[in-house]
């Protein structure tokens, strides 16, 4: 199958100021100063006559929210990833997932949490995460449960706890982000949170918050009495 085009993503990078360009920005600022989407533009190195870099790495992004372990197959669905580019990236994920340290990060507070989900804060869509934990409260897995706007039709309990079952999770906090910035957490927020608090009861796996997201911060309903 092909994935969609989004036309905002099908400006070219030689059309970008200079500075404004992924491999310049790396050099400039760091590579934890760029985007998912920028970082796999560079991997990817460049498009075809058809689809900007750029547009196939939003393609490629979309797919590994869905689809983490994606494979070759996967990847080469993707309009503009042939055989060579797609064996790349499959590499470089393998390998990042080989090099993550041993030990894991133990959350106390839900700021802890903020910078294992931020990269997320700049998507055009809500992604909706559940955060994995076990008893010791060290962070087994982030995983995307939903795309779309936050309500009790995608985010469904089975999507929400599926990981952490399969998992033995002791414990999930769950997050998704606000593209418009605001923090206020709406009455669908609210009610997706009290539908999985339930269904954790039942399940014996505790929801301990809910946090909403963007770049610049974040709001913890279990601290702003909202939980």
């Amino acid at each position: 199958m092909k994935y969609q085009i989004n036309q905002q993503n099908e400006r070219r990078i030689k059309e970008m100021a200079v500075c404004d360009r992924p491999r310049e920005r790396l050099i400039q600022r760091g590579a934890e100063a760029l985007s998912d989407q920028e970082l796999l533009s560079i991997l990817i190195g460049s498009g075809n006559r058809d689809r900007p870099v750029n547009a196939i790495a939003k393609d490629l992004l979309d797919l590994l929210d869905r689809k983490p372990m994606a494979n070759n197959e996967d990847l080469m669905a993707i309009g503009g990833l042939g055989m060579a580019k797609a064996t790349l990236i499959g590499a470089a994920l393998e390998l990042g997932r080989r090099r993550l340290p041993a030990k894991r990060r133990q959350i106390s507070t839900p700021g802890d949490i903020f910078p294992l989900i931020r990269h997320y804060a700049g998507r055009m869509q809500e992604h909706f995460l559940s955060i994995c934990l076990n008893g010791a409260h060290e962070v087994l897995s982030v995983n995307v449960c939903s795309i779309g706007l936050v309500n009790r039709t995608l985010v469904h309990p089975r999507e929400v706890f599926g990981e952490a079952v399969r998992q033995r999770a002791t414990a999930i906090l769950v997050a998704h982000n606000h593209p418009s910035g605001n923090l206020e957490p709406s009455i669908e927020d609210k009610d997706v949170t009290r539908r999985l608090k339930q269904a954790g009861d039942i399940l014996g796996i505790k929801v301990l918050d809910h946090l909403i997201f963007s770049e610049e911060g974040y709001l913890s309903m279990l601290e702003g009495n909202l939980f």
